[in-house]
């Protein structure tokens, strides 16, 4: 049920009250009007206007701007009919007006309508009017008018926090309700097809040939699909290296981000898993400036590069995302034979600058450093660590 509803039942009510009221209070001051008819005419009108429209009342959709306009009308008329149909002593003294605080009825439908600002506009024509029938600001005459502005601009933004308040929740329960599809989901896939897939892959990596083939696609869906159902990330749309060999793509947009905000390094990271690659993530985002983030998701890129050239299409690789207090570690690792002492050093004596560029290049540009760590026969390890506060490549800071 709307948080709203019952200030519409309330106000209903209200109408109604304020009406029997108002016509309650010019029968027992009935000898203070010089003229009874006016006022018996405007309380008929009063009577059969609050009646008919008490379905106009029932929520925000039925009370429309042209009926607020009509319903804080009759109001203003009733203010001003006053000294028409009262004699000069029921004015001076500070009796009611003909429609009394029946008045407060129309700029409150204007508080739960539209708010504060709302309530603060019909609160003003009704001052006015006030401030006409009496003929000068007198004291009870100002501070009924104060009264009424104040209480309806407070209503009026109530009103407003409560509307947020149930867009809140209902965005909440929608998350709620989206996370245990997804679980549920999660456990239909897994007990089903992923297991199917799984089957595929390795019947096909015994049988060799093209039922190898088939089952290393079925590895990569496999992968794709886990990656979907388990954490909702959206990747980064990547042109595999595999792909003329047969290899799944994952064409999927880059997540939308504000450009100068954090982005969610996973993201960019996800698309590296595959049949043969392992990918770690916190449970929670691990915030970094977008150009940290495409540097390294690019250094992870060149050094799964360095796997596949140099310890064969069959090593397998993991990464791993760490997010520390001041600082966030990507590691990559692999099961190859690892690097031999020197080679390093000699790959860029001879112009191949892929590790020293395109990986400690970008973390140095980062503010940040690139360990590698190879011991012959047990894989390589690189170290990639980035401060939450880095420098942007293009030479200007950048924060988280």
């Amino acid at each position: 049920m709307s948080v709203e509803q019952p200030l519409w039942r309330a106000l209903t009510a209200y109408r109604v009250l304020t009406m029997l009221y108002a016509v309650g209070l010019f029968a027992t001051a009935y000898d203070e009007y010089d003229r009874p008819g006016v006022a018996i005419v405007f309380y008929v009108v009063l009577f059969v206007w609050t009646l008919a429209t008490l379905p106009r009342v029932q929520n925000a959709a039925a009370c429309t701007k042209r009926f607020l306009a009509a319903d804080l009308a009759v109001a203003l008329t009733g203010i001003l009919l006053t000294p028409l149909a009262a004699n000069d002593q029921h004015i001076q003294s500070g009796g009611p007006t003909l429609p009394s605080i029946w008045t407060a009825g129309s700029v409150l439908a204007y508080a739960i309508k539209g708010g504060w600002r709302w309530a603060a506009f019909a609160s003003t024509p009704v001052a006015a009017a006030n401030l006409i029938e009496r003929g000068a600001p007198a004291r009870d005459t100002v501070h009924n008018v104060i009264l009424v502005w104040v209480a309806s601009i407070a209503i009026g933004y109530v009103v407003e926090v409560a509307r947020a308040s149930e867009r809140t929740l209902a965005r909440a329960l929608e998350i709620e309700a989206t996370t245990r599809e997804r679980e549920r989901l999660a456990r239909d896939i897994h007990d089903g097809v992923l297991q199917v897939l799984a089957m595929v892959q390795r019947r096909g990596a015994v049988l060799g040939g093209e039922a190898g083939e088939l089952g290393r696609m079925a590895g990569e869906q496999e992968v794709a699909l886990r990656t979907l159902v388990s954490g909702g990330l959206i990747p980064v749309s990547r042109a595999s290296e595999d792909a003329a060999e047969g290899a799944v793509v994952r064409a999927v947009e880059e997540p939308s981000y504000d450009e100068d905000g954090p982005v969610d390094l996973r993201a960019f990271l996800a698309p590296y898993a595959a049949a043969k690659v392992s990918f770690a993530e916190p449970g929670a985002a691990v915030l970094v400036p977008r150009a940290a983030a495409k540097e390294l998701a690019a250094a992870v890129g060149a050094a799964l590069d360095n796997v596949r050239r140099h310890a064969g299409e069959e090593a397998r690789a993991w990464i791993l995302v760490e997010d520390e207090p001041d600082e966030v570690v990507v590691t990559v690792r692999d099961d190859g034979p690892g690097i031999p002492e020197g080679r390093l050093a000699q790959a860029e004596g001879e112009g191949r600058l892929g590790v020293a560029l395109s990986i400690r290049g970008r973390l140095r540009d980062l503010g940040g450093s690139a360990e590698l760590i190879s011991v012959p026969g047990q894989g390589t390890e690189v170290e990639l660590k980035v401060p939450k506060s880095v420098k942007d490549p293009r030479g200007k800071a950048e924060r988280r």
